[in-house]
Parts: structure tokens; C-alpha cells; sequence
């Protein structure tokens, strides 16, 4: 952990006031921490630590930018984030995780590296599903994925288009919806006749 030397605090020296820390975690951050998720961005972090007694009440102040590929055509975009954490660190005999807010340490060595969790916390802010605006992704690889992905038969190109971000932004529902299949009819009857 000599590359995050930086991100270490020594709690037990802070007097029981409010100290504040700032971190700026740029691409090397990320490279170095070695997350899946998340390997490039630029991310300013405020860091407030209150101590009273032998605990630790941390709030994280997380703004900035990352990178991440497009789930759709792989191509870098960005992503921002904007997030505030909350991490309570007690002093105790082993190092033990109590909840995803509150942390154990041993009290002999005093001192927690925020490498890890402030790495956690950028990552959480990340959508789940992160793809361009419609019309932004890869021409190239789109034209691909429309090539090879399976529709059903009564699925057209433009359906797909819409999905892609075509020149389309948006279907207006005008009730002329397609055609049910009618095995979904077959069931509907079913549920109407439960009802009655």
C-alpha cells in the first residue's frame, strides 16, 4: 500500500475537533488501485472527520468525473459523479467491518487508509447502466451490434434504431400499438375469468 501512503489518516493523533482533508484522485489513482469498475476519472474529495472519544464519524464530499466503457458500443464516456458518504471508525482489539458504515481497527495502529473506500464510494455512484445519449455511440459498432443481435419476427429495423438512438428520439404513443401476440391474449383470458 506504499502507492496510497497519501490516503492514510492518523487517527490517533487528532484532537476531538473537526479536521478537514481534501484529495484530488486522478487517472493514476485509479490505474494503481486496480478496479474493475472504474479506471480513469478526476475526482475532488472533502473529507471531514469529527472524533468523540474513541470514535471516528467521517463524511465524504465526492464530486468529479470518471470514465467507463459504453455498454453498448465499448467506447469511453463520461460519467459524473456526485456523492456524500458516511464511514464511522472505531478503535478496537482486530480490524473488523461492523456494517458498510462502520469500521473496527486496531487501536495500536491508530491510522485507516481511505484508498480502498474512497475507491468503493466512486463506484457505487456509477449507474448500473451507462450508455451514451441516443445518437452518440460508435456508428461502427452499432451497425455491428444491429447486425448480430436477435429480434423477434414481429420486431422492425426501426424498433431497433429507436433502442439504438436512431434520428428518432422518441415513439409517441398514438394507440396504434402492434398487434398483441395472441398467447398473451390466451393468458389475459385466463386472469379476466379468475376475476369473475
Amino acid at each position: 500500500m506504499g502507492k496510497f501512503k497519501l490516503y492514510n489518516v492518523d487517527l490517533k493523533n487528532l484532537s476531538p475537533e473537526v479536521h478537514e482533508f481534501e484529495y484530488l484522485l486522478e487517472n493514476k489513482f485509479f490505474v494503481d488501485i486496480d478496479g474493475t469498475e472504474v479506471q480513469k476519472g478526476k475526482v475532488k474529495v472533502h473529507l471531514t472527520v469529527k472524533r468523540s472519544s474513541m470514535m471516528f464519524e467521517m463524511n465524504f464530499q465526492i464530486e468529479g468525473v470518471v470514465v467507463v466503457p459504453c455498454d453498448r458500443c465499448l467506447d469511453d464516456m463520461e460519467i459524473p459523479i456526485d456523492t456524500h458518504n458516511r464511514l464511522v471508525v472505531k478503535f478496537g482489539k482486530e480490524y473488523a467491518e461492523e456494517s458498510d458504515e462502520v469500521v473496527v481497527i486496531p487501536e495500536e495502529e491508530g491510522a485507516i487508509n481511505l484508498a480502498w473506500f474512497l475507491y468503493e464510494f466512486i463506484a457505487l455512484a456509477v449507474p448500473m447502466k451507462h450508455v451514451h445519449a441516443p445518437g452518440k455511440c460508435n456508428k461502427a459498432m452499432s451497425s455491428k451490434l444491429k447486425k448480430h443481435t436477435a429480434r423477434s419476427s414481429d420486431e422492425t429495423e426501426d424498433d431497433f434504431e429507436d433502442d439504438m438512438g436512431g434520428d428518432d428520439l422518441a415513439l409517441e404513443d398514438d394507440g396504434n400499438a402492434s398487434p398483441a401476440d395472441p398467447r398473451w391474449d390466451a393468458l389475459k383470458g385466463l386472469l379476466e375469468n379468475d376475476n369473475n
